[in-house]
């Protein structure tokens, strides 16, 4: 069983969702009255971003006003112990109200329905809409339309310690991913050639270096990490991240070196881990930080859309065909509900494609299932 908040506490576990989640499990709603079903739509898109799935709700009375049709229209069937008007029919047959009263309610409802559409997200929107916004940042422009370009919304995490693995993923899928996410600081023989031959390998199949950094310190630390070092980050990878805790100077120390070799940058806001801290009021801070910063920032590592905002971009780590988890307390969704459920922009795909003796065809499975799943969401126009 679990308990939706209405909203995340600063305290305890600082969570909107409380109890046992299991990713890709199906959650049924409970509720005890419902109008506009707007109370459901709102839990169902919490549960969501969760991982869970939603297509059916409880109520003990539905009163007839448009919730039934509203919900059916998200995808959420709605069960009721009674309707208001079963109610009217029982009381007026025990005598508790006349013809007249019963009358009056029934053209009370007719009159009164919610008939309010469900608000359009910046997730209808296709990735082209979204690039042609004047507000969209250089780098999520550029991302965006390649990313139609390709038809493919895949990231690869490529998680290797070895140089020559690396190239070695980069050339065999480059064609099917429109980022390549890397772990320098993890390789066991980097050298200034290695991301030469790395950039040489982005130009040829069309795709961006994402350096998985995570940039955690003061601004005048962060700044020398990103440009100095043996890795000189700056020179090579298009993205970089960072954590939210430093505030906002981690971002600043960036942005003086990224920003006029035009790389661009995403906050972390939530993380896959099972146990994370980064839920409630962190995410929120994290969100404000990229808002606070858009000549820089163009999106979020998170489990799914954290801003309104069209202009920035989603990524969701830890997916996989199947939903689960493994020992270290990672936790996977599927393209399906990373995408449509949860609203992000582009999965993240590490093991599920590196452990495949044929890397090249799941990586391609991982692309038609990242970009069905998108097509999907936008109402099925490319």
């Amino acid at each position: 069983m679990l308990i939706r908040r209405k909203e995340a506490k600063d305290y305890g576990t600082k969570r909107l969702v409380e109890g046992a989640i299991t990713p890709g499990e199906t959650c049924l709603i409970i509720e005890d009255v419902v109008t506009s079903g707007s109370s459901v739509l709102e839990t169902a898109e919490v549960l969501r971003r969760e991982g869970l799935r939603v297509t059916d709700a409880i109520v003990l009375v539905d009163r007839e006003q448009g919730g039934r049709e509203k919900l059916a229209a998200a995808g959420i069937r709605l069960h009721s112990i009674y309707t208001l008007t079963q109610i009217l029919e029982m009381l007026q047959r025990q005598g508790k109200v006349d013809t007249e009263m019963v009358e009056d309610v029934r053209r009370f409802i007719a009159e009164n329905q919610v008939t309010a559409p469900i608000p359009t997200a910046c997730t209808a929107l296709s990735y082209s809409a979204r690039a042609a916004l004047p507000v969209t940042h250089p780098m999520a422009k550029r991302l965006l339309l390649l990313m139609e370009k390709k038809r493919s919304n895949l990231c690869v995490s490529a998680d290797v310690t070895d140089a020559a693995e690396l190239l070695r993923l980069a050339a065999e899928l480059g064609p099917s991913i429109c980022l390549l996410k890397t772990h320098v600081d993890i390789l066991e023989d980097f050298t200034s050639d290695v991301s030469s031959q790395l950039r040489a390998l982005a130009l040829q199949h069309d795709f961006l270096i994402f350096e998985d950094r995570k940039f955690a310190d003061i601004g005048n630390t962060v700044k020398h990490q990103y440009q100095g070092g043996i890795f000189r980050i700056s020179s090579w990878a298009d993205v970089v991240n960072v954590h939210a805790v430093p505030g906002p100077g981690v971002v600043r120390g960036l942005q003086e070196v990224g920003e006029p070799l035009g790389r661009g940058c995403l906050v972390i806001a939530e993380m896959s881990s099972k146990g994370s801290l980064a839920t409630g009021p962190y995410t929120k801070a994290a969100v404000q930080l990229a808002e606070d910063h858009p000549s820089f920032v163009f999106g979020f590592i998170a489990g799914g859309k954290v801003s309104e905002q069209p202009q920035f971009l989603h990524l969701t780590p830890g997916v996989q065909m199947q939903p689960g988890g493994d020992s270290l307390g990672q936790q996977y969704q599927t393209p399906h509900d990373v995408i449509i459920n949860k609203g992000s922009d582009i999965i993240i795909v590490g093991r599920g494609i590196l452990s495949s003796s044929r890397r090249h065809e799941a990586a391609d499975m991982y692309r038609r299932a990242g970009w069905e799943a998108y097509v999907a969401r936008i109402g099925g126009k490319e």
